[in-house]
């Protein structure tokens, strides 16, 4: 373990937690001093003890697989990532910036529609996207926020800066699993945290619970609040009872709720209905009600819209905030910042090509071997081609999609993704890692120190997804050494 940590090297890369001349940065010295100090079989039992105490937690997730379900324990690097607060604070501006932006912009489009009217986003671009919801027209949820909960995927390039590679306003996940990575991390490596002041993130529920409450139709002192999950066979289902037992609140399917006469939402118990104030849907937009959405859903609830519209129940993420969550809309976010806010972003966005504009989509097209194309509204990583990492026969498929629908595809340069030293087969190693951090909007605005970070842990790759073999770190923001 220790010569491995002096032979470390992320060529090309900006690395996390070792500098160019491989001396620790500052922030994470303390971090690397310790671990390097730690000998191979030291090294093995944490992480041993890791995968134990994932196992002792419960902590799971799903991913889909030849028609199947497949739960595995959630993986995990020991090794965490640590940020300085200085920087932080920048980001977290940044970041805050954006999500106001985002929220007056769908409810713009639900409403005057100003921004396409002054020609600053072209109108069919969003009235034509598949996330836009005409069943929205017209409301204007408590505050003007839409998206409640945003996680927007960050990546650092070579020159060290923090970009945003793409929003999430849906239904973003991920939250539990920063959550529980911190739990881990206390377990297996207690000494560290003598050392340093790290921002705690444990307080997310309750930030949650103050976020949603915030939200109520009713003055209460503890309005009902409840989530809404698919069920169980969901990927994303450990994440929904962690939440929900995390704030207290009712872990509901879509048979536990109903919509009396008087517009309000109920909830079936064994002491009869309960009226619900706020409901944290992980549901998507399209089986949430099947009187307006898809009749043939189980998984929502008979009159739910009729009860949000009569403003008698708050929804969170509201319905139709994907709107705002299309990789084509992503590339007019700076200018929604100017337009809203009259100012300039304070975190960028990285370079993208819309292959709906013909002179960009003859761009894309001529240089698939050297972008990262990927479809307006896929997540997960899937349905999209790296291009220095392809094949000609895949280049010349998507080639042929993007012909086929340009408005349905966007591109960007491949870019240099930060590394972080990760435990690999008794060695620390370099592996490409992106950060989900998680903002939260009702009366106020709160963004969590850090979020979820996730790291590739095959060589080389650029895929940080769970479901493609990506894994995890804890992540840091640290004031100052002790």
């Amino acid at each position: 373990m220790p010569r491995s940590w002096k032979s470390y090297q992320s060529k090309d890369f900006f690395d996390e937690l070792i500098t160019a001349k491989g001396q620790p940065r500052v922030a994470a010295r303390r971090a690397v001093n310790l671990l390097s100090g730690l000998t191979r079989e030291e090294v093995e039992s944490r992480r041993t003890e890791a995968e134990l105490a994932i196992k002792d937690m419960g902590i799971t997730f799903t991913i889909y697989s030849e028609g199947k379900n497949i739960d595995r324990s959630w993986p995990f690097d020991i090794i965490p990532r640590v940020i300085s607060g200085r920087e932080w604070k920048q980001v977290s501006k940044g970041l805050a910036q954006r999500c106001k932006a985002l929220n007056a912009f769908i409810d713009d489009i639900y409403n005057r529609q100003k921004i396409l009217k002054d020609g600053i986003v072209p109108a069919e671009t969003i009235l034509e996207s598949g996330n836009y919801r005409e069943q929205c027209k017209g409301v204007s949820p408590r505050f003007g926020v839409w998206a409640h909960i945003c996680g927007s995927d960050l990546i650092r390039d070579k020159d060290g800066k923090f970009y945003v590679l793409e929003d999430n306003l849906r239904v973003p996940s991920g939250v539990s699993y920063m959550l529980e990575n911190r739990e881990i991390t206390k377990r297996v490596l207690p000494e560290l945290f003598e050392h340093y002041d790290i921002r705690p993130v444990d307080d997310y529920p309750t930030r949650l619970y103050g976020a949603l409450s915030s939200l109520s139709p009713r003055s209460q002192r503890r309005p009902c609040i409840v989530v809404l999950t698919p069920g169980i066979y969901n990927s994303a289902y450990f994440e929904h009872s962690f939440l929900a037992r995390g704030m207290g609140a009712e872990l509901v399917e879509g048979p536990d709720l109903f919509v009396d006469g008087d517009d309000c939402v109920y909830m079936r118990t064994v002491d009869g209905p309960e009226r619900v104030d706020v409901i944290y849907r992980r549901v998507d937009d399209l089986f949430i009600d099947p009187e307006v959405f898809n009749e043939d859903s189980v998984l929502g609830v008979p009159g739910l819209m009729r009860a949000w519209k009569a403003g008698n129940v708050a929804i969170a993420n509201a319905p139709g905030s994907g709107v705002a969550d299309d990789k084509v809309v992503y590339a007019f976010v700076p200018d929604m910042i100017r337009y809203y806010l009259k100012e300039e972003p304070a975190i960028a966005s990285v370079k993208t090509y819309l292959c709906m504009r013909p002179k960009e989509r003859d761009y894309v097209l001529n240089n698939l071997d050297k972008l990262v194309v990927k479809p307006a509204n896929e997540s997960g990583g899937y349905g999209m081609l790296v291009g220095p990492h392809s094949t000609q026969k895949k280049r010349q498929e998507f080639a042929r999609l993007i012909e086929k629908n340009p408005r349905n595809y966007i591109a960007q340069p491949t870019l240099s993704l930060s590394t972080a030293p990760t435990y690999i087969n008794n060695s620390v190693e370099p592996r490409h890692l992106d950060l989900r951090p998680f903002i939260l909007s009702g009366r106020d605005t709160w963004v969590t120190p850090g979020g979820l970070t996730r790291v590739a842990m095959v060589k080389g790759s650029l895929v940080v997804n769970s479901s493609q073999g990506g894994g995890s770190k804890d992540t840091w923001i640290v004031e100052a050494s002790k």
